[in-house]
C-alpha cells in the first residue's frame, strides 16, 4: 500500500511542476509561492481546526509546532530556489534536476536511518549523479539564459534542501507525529514566512516582476496537497524505507519532460533523452536493488 501512495504521489507532483512553469510565466516568483501556500493553508484548515480542538489524529504539543516550524523553513527555502529556477529554465531541464533529489535521499537514509545499499543500488547512485552532471551540460548548450548556471545552481540547492526535507519527515513521522498533524501546520508555518520574504521583497524593491493571478496556482496548491499527504502516509507505514519511496516520487519528471518536449518544443531533445534514460535507468537499478 504505501508503495502505491509513493505512486500517487508522484503523479500529482508531475502535474504540480508542470502547473507549476505556467503559474509563473511572466508572473512573479515569491508571490505565486506565497499564494500557493495560502490556498494550501485554506484547503487544509478543516485539520488545522481539529487539531486546536485536540484531536488525537492531528493535535501537536508547543514542541511539535516548533518542530513543523523548522520543516517549513526548509521547505520555503527549497520553494523559493526551486520556483526561481523552474521559472528561468526550460521544464525538461528543472524537472531532470529535480529527479536527482532521490539520489540525495538515498545517501541520506544510509547515513541516517543505516538503510545499506547493495551493489546494484550503488550503481543507480553513480548514474544519478551523471546525470545531474548532464543536466549542466545541457544548460550550457542551450543558453537559456545569462547566468543560466546560477539558476541550475538555486536548482540544486533546492533539492538538497528537499531531500533533507524528506528525510526530516521520516524522522517526524517514526517520532510520533502524524500524517494528518504535519499536513495540518507546515503549511500555514510556511504562508508566515513567505509572507515575511514577501514584506522584505517589496519594500526593498528587489523584485521587478508584477503578480498577476492565475488559475493555475489553484491547482499548484490542490496537487500539492495530494502529493504531500499521500507521501506523509506512505512513510508513515513502518516497512516503508524513505529512499525507494522518494525514488519513486520523483518519477514526476517524466511528466514534465514530456510536457516541455511535446507541448513547449524544447530543443536538445537527444541529450535530454539521454539524461531521462541515465535517471530512469539509476531509479530501476535503486528500486530492483530494494526489492
Amino acid at each position: 500500500m504505501w508503495i502505491l501512495l509513493a505512486v500517487i504521489s508522484s503523479i500529482s507532483l508531475g502535474f504540480f511542476d508542470v502547473f507549476k512553469k505556467l503559474s509563473l510565466e511572466r508572473n512573479n516568483v515569491y508571490v505565486v509561492l506565497l499564494m500557493n501556500v495560502l490556498i494550501s493553508t485554506v484547503l487544509v484548515s478543516p485539520l488545522i481546526v481539529m487539531s486546536i480542538m485536540g484531536n488525537p489524529l492531528c493535535a501537536l504539543s508547543l514542541k511539535g509546532h516548533g518542530l513543523i516550524f523548522i520543516k517549513s523553513l526548509i521547505v520555503a527555502a527549497s520553494f523559493v530556489m526551486g520556483f526561481l529556477s523552474m521559472k528561468y529554465l526550460p521544464l525538461s531541464i528543472s524537472g531532470s534536476i529535480n529527479a536527482a533529489r532521490p539520489i540525495l535521499v538515498l545517501l541520506g537514509a544510509i547515513a541516517l536511518f543505516g538503510e545499506s545499499p547493495n551493489t546494484t543500488q550503488w550503481i543507480g547512485i553513480i548514474l544519478g549523479f551523471v546525470s545531474l552532471l548532464w543536466v549542466g551540460f545541457i544548460g550550457r548548450r542551450e543558453k537559456v539564459e545569462k547566468g543560466a548556471g546560477m539558476w541550475i545552481a538555486f536548482g540544486i540547492i533546492s533539492i538538497v534542501l528537499w531531500a533533507a526535507s524528506g528525510l526530516y519527515d521520516k524522522w517526524l513521522l517514526g517520532n510520533g507525529y502524524t500524517p494528518l498533524a504535519i499536513e495540518a501546520w507546515y503549511p500555514f508555518y510556511e504562508t508566515l514566512i513567505m509572507l515575511v520574504v514577501v514584506a522584505f521583497i517589496y519594500k526593498g524593491q528587489f523584485s521587478p516582476d508584477r503578480f498577476h493571478w492565475s488559475k493555475n496556482i489553484i491547482v499548484i496548491s490542490i496537487l500539492i496537497v495530494i502529493a504531500d499527504l499521500a507521501y506523509f502516509y506512505s512513510l508513515f507505514y513502518p516497512e516503508s524505507l524513505v529512499s525507494v519511496a522518494s525514488m519513486i516520487r520523483r518519477g514526476s519528471s517524466l511528466v514534465a519532460f514530456f510536457y516541455g518536449v511535446i507541448v513547449l518544443k524544447e530543443k536538445n531533445l537527444r541529450l535530454k533523452v539521454i539524461d531521462q534514460l541515465l535517471l530512469i535507468t539509476g531509479m530501476t537499478l535503486i528500486i530492483i536493488g530494494s526489492l
